[in-house]
């Protein structure tokens, strides 16, 4: 390799390989009974690498990373960056054609899964093995790492001798909430970008003990906590899921300082009966996004954990994936907003031809940044059109005030055109979320022979709570126009979500949408 090329490199790898000479035997992570400091994972890095190419991988190849959260599945990611593989995160609940679609559409070479999910795995790929335990013909990566064996010979090359940072080192898939994944392809350089502008904008902090509860998997997680706090010096306790009261319980108990959830699982929290019971003073910065959070949650949020600083995070995985970030002082002013693009990168709001829409009028989110994805694999036409005009498309509706603070109005798919006019469906969700009935609230259009959509809001009631749908409605009317009131309102027990919390409404749709017939006007 060119010396000053390997000399300017910044690869995930060369970046974990800072954060271990600087901060060493101090602990960096711990999953379950078992504690990593930075230097081990280093270590470890290596010899996952050595071992996942000794094992007949390729630079470029492929490998699906098939597993729940545990510091294996945490290590395969290190490991892939340093081998010079490409790994491509699935989601552990995928069916077994879900994740066949997956594992065809990218070329795997391998899959690597949890041994409880071998069943789910079975997919034709060239390599096989378990990421957390048992066999696999030395791709375990957890045994592979606690084996000294694979420790470098003095002399011999480092496994990513090589590598440029503008290699591909992931392909993370979105989530398919408005259709069917496209893979986006993620270089070295991108994430490292990321990891900078996140640590700045998020304020973290050596001294910070992050509770890591949602799936590695999600881009969220992984590239906007996990990573960039590991990397300036934090210690992170990483648990499967984000049940509730183990989440209140290890706050309290681990002296927390520093926790990200999306709306949903806030919402949990907020309504276990434990929250108020627990104490978590040690807070002292929140993170929500994922997904829009409701105005009155947020409200409630901040008043019942009055000692933590909230931070709004927008984005999305195609832009590694923070794009921008309302800060704590900027929350009172504008709490509906998503704030302003970090620093690493530059947002505007468009119309359809590409022209800046004045302050306070809609149009869609562009970026340019090089957090951004390089194309979206085996996908050159969508490609092309993400990139029309040489800005990033995100595909939310958003506006912009004259000091650059953005609020994202809606997903593109998610805006109802009912009876020629557009109507925004948070909107009408943050009007009936100030119910004191109503635990959680999604609208969506549905066909209607008369309106084309039908805004309808499906509901799910506090326990020990009744309203129903005319007084829901009569509820939102002093804040909504006649036209953007529900023309129908469907209880539910609960509204359906993809293990990172994300609400799919293409699932509401399927589930009502039968439905329709033609509603009268509510005004």
């Amino acid at each position: 390799m060119d010396p000053i090329a390997r000399a300017t490199r910044d690869t995930v790898g060369d970046a974990l390989r800072r954060a271990a000479r600087r901060f060493r035997d101090r602990t960096a992570l711990r999953f379950a009974d078992r504690r990593w400091s930075f230097a081990d994972l280093d270590r470890a890095a290596d010899r996952v690498a050595r071992a996942l190419l000794g094992a007949g991988f390729s630079r470029g190849d492929r490998v699906v990373a098939y597993g729940r959260n545990s510091d294996g599945y945490l290590l395969l990611w290190l490991a892939c960056a340093r081998a010079g593989l490409v790994h491509v995160p699935a989601n552990y609940a995928l069916t077994a054609t879900e994740l066949g679609y997956i594992v065809g559409q990218c070329g795997a070479r391998a899959l690597l899964h949890d041994p409880a999910l071998a069943a789910a795995s079975g997919q034709d790929v060239g390599l096989r093995g378990t990421i957390a335990e048992g066999g696999g013909g030395g791709l375990d990566a957890l045994a592979a790492a606690l084996d000294p064996a694979w420790d470098r010979p003095p002399g011999e090359a480092p496994p990513d001798d090589g590598l440029a940072d503008t290699d591909l080192v992931q392909i993370i898939y979105t989530s398919g909430t408005t259709g069917a994944p496209k893979g986006a392809m993620m270089t070295h350089r991108a994430y490292v970008a990321e990891y900078a502008g996140a640590a700045q904008a998020l304020d973290y902090s050596a001294a910070d003990r992050a509770l890591a509860a949602l799936p590695l998997y999600h881009t969220a997680q992984m590239h906007a906590f996990t990573m960039p706090q590991l990397l300036v010096g934090a210690e992170t306790l990483l648990i499967e899921a984000p049940e509730p009261s183990r989440v209140l319980a290890l706050i309290e108990a681990e002296r927390i300082t520093s926790f990200f959830a999306p709306p949903t699982v806030w919402i949990a929290l907020l309504r276990h009966p434990e929250f108020g019971a627990r104490d978590l003073s040690s807070l002292r910065r929140i993170y929500y996004g994922a997904a829009i959070m409701p105005v009155p949650v947020l409200r409630e949020l901040r008043d019942r954990l009055p000692g933590a600083l909230p931070y709004n995070c927008y984005g999305q995985s195609e832009i590694a994936p923070l794009a921008t970030v309302l800060r704590p002082e900027e929350h009172e002013a504008r709490p509906a907003s998503v704030g302003r693009p970090v620093s690493t990168v530059e947002t505007r709001i468009v119309d359809a031809g590409m022209r800046d829409v004045p302050p306070g009028e809609r149009g869609e989110i562009v970026h340019r940044s090089p957090q951004l994805l390089v194309g979206y694999w085996g996908r050159p036409e969508e490609t092309e059109a993400a990139f029309e005009g040489g800005w990033f498309h995100s595909g939310d509706v958003g506006t912009m005030d004259e000091e650059g603070y953005i609020t994202v109005v809606d997903r593109t798919k998610d805006v109802i055109n009912t009876g020629g006019v557009l109507v925004a469906s948070r909107e009408v969700e943050d009007a009936i979320l100030t119910h004191p009935a109503v635990s959680e609230c999604a609208v969506v259009g549905l066909p209607d022979p008369r309106w084309v959509e039908a805004v309808t809001a499906v509901v799910v009631l506090r326990p020990g709570h009744d309203a129903g749908e005319a007084e829901l409605i009569e509820h939102a009317r002093p804040n909504l126009a006649a036209f953007k009131l529900p023309k129908r309102v469907i209880l539910a027990e609960s509204l359906p979500r993809n293990t990172a919390g994300k609400l799919l409404k293409r699932e509401l749709r399927a589930a009502y949408g039968g439905r329709a017939e033609a509603l009268p006007g509510v005004g």
